[in-house]
């Protein structure tokens, strides 16, 4: 049973649907996993053994009676803490937001039940979602799979070291600037950030609703496809024949400035895998976006600030210092200067997707550095300033071009490449990383990659 744990979510739903895994003995398998895991504490805030042993129960049920809502019908996964569950704390990372218990569930966990996925708990995040590292000295930080002294990316970072552990078949984050893809990338998994307003975000403790977005953090291209199907409401995304023969790629110069070693070596191994693959790659310049990122700082802050001023000027001293200051920082800027922003944004959005409308993707390194050292980030205030922001540099141009983007490991650890389309592309970004997961997987061609909207019930 054990093995389970390193399975795929469509691998254990198929494992289902086969009648070989009984869903109670996955989610004891899972459950026990949590139990006995050193670092368990430090990536769930919360374990709903109850309702977890409940839905399996049911799911279990379905299947015998060849019933099943879906093909992820009784596979147990995590859930970022920030979205609300009913009877069960969501404090969204800070202690501001203690004692916080929902009456109800968050739509997108709602309608995730409805189909039969089996909620394990609620995973630490950093504090209100506002950082890109994953530190949060409040309540826990969650651990990296590959450097144990280092941090896990965020905000979504224990929804990533969920995953990671084997301590869920896929978690959900949510993305404002990049919470879903730098844990992700950083743990060595599949990240997708959708399209901004496209998936329901009622219910979930927001930050900047302008940007804020939900996604899954996954094993798999096809978990990630599986999942956006069950957190948008729509039938899954055909996977099947995904190929780059053809393609056109471009690359943004300004994403590979600063990036360092490790990173460039991950990005230039995507790339020439991508180019074998039949693709063409293309370097551009994009100007708009170096003047968008310009704009983050009143975009980000202000919102941010206004939506949680009151609460954190409160209780100031709650909070960890350096994610109070950018909080404070939204209270620089004036009202004219929130709104010019915002309409120079959306001229600087029209002249993106002009200029990327030729392509089928625009590639860069999903993060331009390593996870940072935990001890330095708590020591050394330039430190954490410095590398939060280039952790969010290259993931924040998708926000804030409202585009959808994914990352995909690259066999280099904590190195991923992300493919960034237009918003509400979804679908061709999803078969676009299928053919770059490919290039990675030795042994994919041989698998099933099945069309998942013909997979289960």
């Amino acid at each position: 049973m054990l093995e389970w744990l390193k399975m795929s979510a469509a691998d254990l739903g198929r494992g289902i649907e086969a009648g070989a895994i009984d869903p109670v003995a996955l989610t004891e398998t899972y459950l026990a996993a949590m139990d006995s895991h050193a670092e368990s504490g430090r990536i769930y805030s919360a374990i709903t053994r109850e309702r977890a042993l409940a839905e399996a129960a049911a799911a279990a049920d379905r299947a015998r009676a060849g019933q099943r809502l879906s093909l992820l019908d009784g596979v147990p996964i995590s859930w970022k803490d920030l979205f609300d569950s009913a009877g069960v704390a969501t404090e969204a990372g800070s202690d501001l937001l203690k004692g916080r218990v929902p009456t109800r569930d968050a739509e997108v966990l709602a309608n995730a039940t409805a189909l039969g996925l089996v909620c394990l708990g609620k995973t630490h995040m950093s504090e209100l979602a506002f950082s890109g590292i994953g530190l949060n000295p409040i309540t826990a930080t969650p651990p990296c799979v590959n450097d144990p002294e280092a941090v896990p990316g965020g905000s979504s970072s224990g929804a990533g070291a969920s995953v990671a552990f084997g301590l869920a078949a896929a978690g959900i984050g949510s993305d404002t600037g990049g919470s879903v893809r730098i844990p992700a990338a950083w743990n060595d998994l599949v990240g997708l950030k959708t399209t901004a307003g496209r998936i329901s975000c009622k219910g979930v403790v927001s930050l900047c609703r302008s940007f804020d977005t939900v996604g899954p953090l996954t094993r798999t291209v096809e978990d990630a496809a599986l999942l956006f199907a069950v957190l948008d409401g729509s039938a899954p995304v055909d996977l099947r024949g995904a190929d780059l023969k053809g393609k056109r790629f471009a690359v943004l110069e300004s994403a590979l400035e600063d990036v360092r070693e490790a990173p460039m070596a991950g990005f230039e191994r995507a790339l020439q895998r991508i180019g074998t693959a039949g693709a063409t790659i293309e370097f551009i310049q994009a100007p708009e976006i170096t003047e968008a990122l310009s704009l983050s700082a009143p975009l980000y802050t202000v919102e941010a600030y206004g939506e949680w001023k009151d609460v954190i000027e409160a209780a100031p001293d709650k909070m960890f210092d350096q994610i109070l200051e950018r909080f404070r920082a939204g209270a620089t800027f004036s009202g004219p200067e929130y709104i010019s922003a915002w309409y120079r944004l959306l001229e600087l959005r029209e002249t993106w997707e002009a200029r990327i409308a030729h392509y089928d993707a625009v590639l860069m390194p999903t993060t331009p550095i390593l996870p940072p050292n935990v001890e330095r980030l708590m020591s050394d205030q330039e430190y954490y300033v410095t590398e939060n922001l280039l952790a969010l540099r290259n993931t924040r141009m998708g926000n804030l071009m409202s585009s959808a983007a994914m990352t995909l490991p690259t066999g280099v650890p904590s190195c991923g490449v992300m493919l960034v389309v237009k918003g509400g592309d979804e679908a061709r970004l999803l078969r676009l990383a299928a053919g770059v997961e490919a290039l990675f997987s030795e042994d994919y061609a041989s698998r099933h990659l099945t069309n998942p909207a013909t997979s289960g019930a």
